[in-house]
């Protein structure tokens, strides 16, 4: 196999076809047709001598040969990518296209906080955003799908940056008439941890609020999303904790969810960070957009 053959635009569409599992996307994503794209990775699993992916009608699926090959490539565009920096003069800022990720109990209700901030900061960046859970996200910061990743800190595992940004309290949601509604005050030891209702395993909300409330999962009843878990509470399926971000206009589903704080000055809630790879040459971008990220926080939270 000769190297010359090798193409760095080839090896952009392979990683864009890994990533979205759809050659139609994929060209989207690359600005190109999807004859030339599949054409040009055809070419390279030539070169290559290996079949990259398991193509059928319905779905598009990385063969385990493919996994190493993509995971590889991954690392030489980005370290194409630290190449350009340096010969433009621009090793540490952020441009052309940033995805940005953040879990889904947080990037609904954050993002419009942030948005108009980070246009601002950012004017010749094309943002793309997208939601998910804690592992997966990280996952996809790792393998170099995703740029930066908005969620709930600590975070485990090396290879990692993060910058706090805010605390954001937690807030009891209770259906309206509720019998806590009647408390001068509240606190954690007014709750009954059988009437919680709780998001599935995989959301790190659903862990938190185990650990505050001291409950265990056996016997509680589960939602998928949290405007799910929402509507159960309206239901008058019990009660539960909620982002102080997610109780915004609209959020008591036609009056019949209440919020209340809990008292005191030590309020359970979650840290907020912005996380990126440590070895991403943009690092300093990254800490600049913390701070703007930082500086532009809803009301309601404490900075951090």
């Amino acid at each position: 196999m000769n190297i010359a053959g090798l193409s760095l635009r080839d090896l952009e569409y392979a990683v864009a076809v890994a990533d979205h599992r759809h050659f139609g996307k994929a060209a989207e994503r690359c600005s190109v047709s999807q004859p030339s794209l599949s054409a040009q990775v055809r070419k390279l699993e030539e070169l290559l001598g290996v079949t990259l992916f398991e193509r059928t009608s319905r779905r598009v699926l990385v063969t385990a040969q493919g996994e190493a090959v993509i995971r590889q490539a991954r690392v030489v565009l980005e370290e194409a990518q630290k190449l350009l920096a340096v010969v433009r003069g621009t090793e540490g800022t952020l441009l052309g296209r940033l995805s940005v990720g953040a879990i889904q109990t947080l990037g609904p209700y954050l993002f419009p906080h942030l948005l108009p901030a980070m246009r601002r900061h950012l004017p010749g960046v094309q943002l793309v955003l997208s939601e998910g859970r804690t592992e997966g996200l990280l996952d996809e910061l790792r393998e170099g799908r995703l740029d930066a990743v908005l969620l709930s800190l600590p975070i485990g595992g090396e290879g990692l940056t993060c910058a706090s940004l805010f605390f954001e309290p937690f807030v009891l949601a209770h259906p309206a008439g509720h019998r806590l509604e009647g408390l001068p005050t509240l606190a954690l030891a007014d709750l009954d941890p059988g009437e919680l209702v709780l998001l599935e395993e995989g959301h790190c909300l659903r862990d938190q609020a185990l650990a505050v409330c001291g409950a265990t999962a056996r016997g509680l009843r589960h939602a998928t999303g949290l405007e799910t878990l929402r509507h159960m509470v309206a239901a008058g399926a019990g009660t539960t904790l909620m982002p102080l971000l997610a109780t915004g206009d609209g959020a008591t589903v036609g009056g019949l969810v209440a919020y209340r704080p809990f008292h005191g000055d030590d309020p359970p809630g979650r840290v907020i960070g912005l996380v990126w790879r440590a070895g991403d040459p943009r690092a300093p971008g990254f800490r600049a957009l913390a701070d703007r990220l930082r500086a532009a926080a809803p009301l309601g939270v404490r900075l951090l």
